[in-house]
């Protein structure tokens, strides 16, 4: 029986652990499991229930106090990712075997580590090798949605990791609840993108310097439709289920589930009409 995952990627400060926190409380109500792992080794503090953390193997703290290695803390968090990498039999141990397993992995905010370092297409080189169904979970907040040009600096983040982890993705918005009344308006604009009239809307309040550039990067993501985001409003059960189930869709999650009565046991066999009477 396969093993499912999703990787929680995205900006510094986007919110990834709230969502990490929110989907397993939202697991929690529907009587579904979801173990969340921390992969941050410079995180600090969790909202969440803690399955596994990776600062039992090694964190940046110790990192960066260490006199031979003298690391700043992106240093630290580098070398600490590739320490991880050299050390899966690790994450192996702590991943037990226990059919239809659902993990959440929270992941550092580095896009350093999504680009030119290896280390996440090595961990979900692993996981594939172990049976897991993976979808990457890029999240952006919904202040990005202010500038034309960081919302574009946040797309190409995205379709960063999705073209080098080559997995299932999805992109999430959140912190909706922040927004202004005018800005969820145009909410839609920003899910689904048409970045060519996004991109004339900010150039004529900017420089036009980089006009052409701008218009090479939208044209790129609008011909093949790569980027779009599902909102998240952490408010809403429905919009959390919403997002969920996409995730589930793009890894076959459930395909695989006996159907279980209302007390968490096997339903009974239904008679079809065609048993030995």
């Amino acid at each position: 029986m396969p093993k499912y995952a999703q990787l929680i990627m995205g900006p510094a400060g986007s919110g990834k652990s709230t969502y990490c926190s929110t989907i397993q409380r939202h697991c929690k109500a529907c009587k579904r499991t979801a173990k969340v792992f921390n992969l941050d080794p410079a995180a600090e503090q969790f909202d969440y229930d803690l399955y596994g953390d990776i600062r039992e193997l090694v964190c940046v703290e110790d990192v960066m106090e260490d006199d031979d290695l003298r690391f700043g803390p992106n240093g630290g968090l580098v070398f600490c990712m590739e320490y991880f990498a050299k050390n899966f039999d690790w994450l192996d141990e702590q991943l037990d075997d226990i059919d239809d397993d659902y993990f959440i992995f929270d992941c550092p905010g580095q896009i350093e580590l999504y680009t030119h370092i290896p280390v996440m297409r090595l961990l979900v080189d692993h996981l594939q090798a172990r049976d897991f169904r993976i979808c990457g979970v890029f999240i952006i907040d919904s202040q990005f949605m202010v500038d034309s040009s960081k919302y574009v600096s946040g797309l190409l983040a995205a379709l960063s990791a999705m073209v080098n982890l080559e997995i299932a993705h999805v992109n999430v918005m959140t912190k909706l609840d922040l927004l202004s009344r005018s800005a969820k308006k145009r909410l839609e604009e920003y899910l689904d993108p048409d970045l060519q009239t996004l991109l004339a809307d900010g150039q004529s309040r900017g420089s036009a310097k980089f006009a052409r550039l701008n218009d090479a990067i939208a044209s790129l993501i609008d011909d093949y439709g790569l980027v779009k985001f599902a909102p998240l409003d952490q408010s809403s059960e429905e919009s959390i289920g919403d997002v969920l189930l996409q995730i589930d869709l793009a890894i076959q999650y459930g395909e695989d589930l006996e159907p279980t009565d209302p007390d968490g046991g096997m339903a009974d066999e239904v008679d079809d009409g065609f048993s030995d009477s």
